[in-house]
């Protein structure tokens, strides 16, 4: 609304000041409309800028003036020969604007670069440096994430990027009704995680609109940020450990702190299901821990004693190999 009330007071004054330009000749009504028609022109082009973010603007700022300041330097050197003033008007203009245009472009090419923007001047000790860890979706709608705030075994600052977000909001307003309530219960998980948790939570407005997927931008503002980031996408953990980042994955931390058994421990488990392999039958450990029982298909739905035999760690977590106990 705010917005709105600008656009509209800045076409008011425009059209007054074509109005005012043209009075004394006798066309007020050119003038007004002139007014107005330049308003929405700048205006159109106000919107489409809406992508530009205020961090590739100073950017652009600061290319800006070191181009006027090489092309001043540069003109000076030429001011020296014997150049004819025609030629040499002509030479300075040129100057000038080649050196503003690869200015300002490579001030935004090399915007993520820049740990100092003039007029943004961002300034911290390093020895009050804050860690920072970023969310992805994933571990959003998870919501172990909750949990473990709780216990405060996560130190620093937590981030949640707008990109992220959005995808929340797309997620949680698409028309599959399984995506739809895991896009919720994400944004459930988020207003507990503020409410809740007693972590630091902040939301952090950096976007990439040249890059489209958002795990890529996730590893994007975890370079430039120096954070880590916190998930349990197999997939994002690769591509973000190979490119030199910080993974925090919870599916790893709970394959960490499940129970260590050895084989000839003895257990008692209840079976669920039948296993792929014929007589073998399926049942779980409370930490969800997969328990394969030999020669068992026959006690489906009971709870039986077992051995273990063998232990098999793979990359979606552990199985357990064992037999009936004689």
């Amino acid at each position: 609304m705010d917005l709105l009330f600008m656009r509209l007071l800045f076409v008011i004054i425009s059209m007054v000041i074509g109005f005012q330009a043209l009075a004394g000749a006798d066309m007020e009504i050119w003038g007004i409309l002139a007014g107005g028609f330049a308003a929405l022109i700048i205006i159109v082009l106000e919107i489409g800028m809406r992508k530009v973010s205020v961090k590739g603007l100073s950017s652009a700022v600061f290319g800006l003036i070191l181009g006027l300041i090489m092309s001043k330097l540069v003109i000076d050197a030429f001011s020296l020969a014997p150049i004819p003033a025609n030629a040499f008007s002509v030479i300075k203009v040129s100057l000038t604007l080649i050196f503003c245009y690869l200015g300002m472009v490579i001030g935004l090419r090399g915007k993520d670069e820049f740990n100092i923007i003039i007029p943004y001047v961002r300034l911290r000790r390093q020895d009050q440096s804050v860690e920072k860890i970023l969310l992805d979706t994933s571990v959003i709608i998870d919501g172990r994430i909750v949990d473990i705030c709780k216990t405060k075994f996560l130190e620093g600052k937590i981030v949640v990027p707008r990109f992220v977000l959005k995808e929340l909001q797309q997620i949680a307003d698409s028309t599959d009704p399984i995506k739809r309530q895991r896009g919720r219960r994400g944004l459930e998980i988020l207003h507990t995680l503020q409410k809740e948790s007693g972590q630091d939570i902040a939301l952090h407005e950096e976007d990439f609109p040249e890059i489209n997927e958002v795990d890529a931008k996730l590893v994007k503002m975890a370079k430039l940020l120096e954070a880590k980031i916190l998930t349990i996408d197999f997939n994002l953990n690769r591509v973000a450990t190979i490119q030199g980042i910080k993974v925090l994955n919870i599916n790893e931390l709970v394959n960490a702190l499940r129970p260590v058994v050895f084989p000839g421990e003895e257990m008692t488990v209840k079976l669920i299901k039948e296993g792929k392999e014929h007589s073998q039958a399926i049942g779980y450990l409370d930490d969800g821990t997969m328990v394969v029982v030999e020669d068992a298909r026959k006690f489906i739905g009971q709870e039986v004693k077992v051995a273990v035999t063998s232990v098999l760690q793979t990359q979606a977590g552990k199985m357990i190999f064992t037999k009936l106990h004689k």
